[in-house]
């Protein structure tokens, strides 16, 4: 029963982080409704509310899950030796689940609007060289450079603030505040990953309405953030993990 807490919270939270995240960009930051442009809270909104999703789900279920709300965070985490190897693939699952069912219902609630132009929603995608996911148009080596770094630092400041020396009761604050900085800088490069399951469920729906490129992309949206959390993961225990004595 403990396992299966664990599961549906890691759902709920990679809900909420895709269904308020996301949700911000497609219905707050600007969008195109009958051929006229809506400005509204832009990259920095948008990067806030990514932010504050975490920061909300950190307190509301870190104590049953740790609040990973993203594979790469889980990767990290057990290679960091903080997670055990059983409730990997299960948090996998929930984790993707969540972000899947989450874009679904942010492209029912959009779709709800007159006017609303389909393909807009592939603009919340995750992308690299000349498609609408890509902002500033970057190359796949770029955008695949950028993805890891900044995830591997993500991984870094969530290991360090979860750690038994670290001030307790601010580890959501600085997770938060990391990922909020993270978008500020990646969301032009390519709308800002860091989260395979953030980007499997937009690419998926994206698909189901006749859009092709963003599930041809989401490769590079799993292989660097992964390769970024579990360098991190490496090199946190390896330098800076000392045992708890209380443990």
């Amino acid at each position: 029963m403990e396992a299966t807490r664990k599961y549906i919270a890691e759902f709920l939270g990679t809900f909420w982080l895709v269904f308020a995240g996301c949700g911000s960009a497609l219905l707050a930051a600007g969008f195109l409704t009958d051929d006229k442009v809506h400005l509204g809270i832009g990259f920095a909104g948008v990067s806030l509310a990514f932010g504050l999703t975490v920061v909300s789900m950190a307190y509301a279920i870190g104590h049953i899950s740790g609040a990973h709300l993203n594979p790469a965070v889980t990767l990290g985490a057990f290679m960091a030796g903080r997670i055990h190897v059983k409730d990997v693939v299960p948090y996998f699952i929930a984790q993707f689940l969540g972000g899947v069912v989450a874009a679904f219902l942010l492209f029912f609630i959009c779709s709800g609007a007159p006017g609303y132009v389909t393909s807009t929603f592939a603009g919340v995608c995750n992308g690299y060289g000349d498609v609408p996911g890509s902002p500033g148009k970057y190359s796949m080596i770029a955008a695949f450079t950028a993805e890891a770094v900044f995830t591997f630092m993500f991984l870094m400041v969530i290991l360090g603030s979860t750690d038994w020396r670290a001030s307790a009761g601010f580890a959501g604050l600085a997770i938060g505040l990391c990922l909020t900085l993270i978008h500020l800088g990646l969301i032009p490069v390519t709308n800002c990953s860091v989260n395979p399951a953030r980007s499997l469920g937009p690419a998926v729906v994206a698909m189901v309405n006749g859009e092709a490129w963003p599930m041809q992309q989401v490769w590079l949206f799993f292989a660097a953030p992964a390769a970024g959390a579990a360098l991190a993961g490496v090199v946190y225990r390896s330098i800076f993990h000392v045992p708890n004595p209380d443990a």
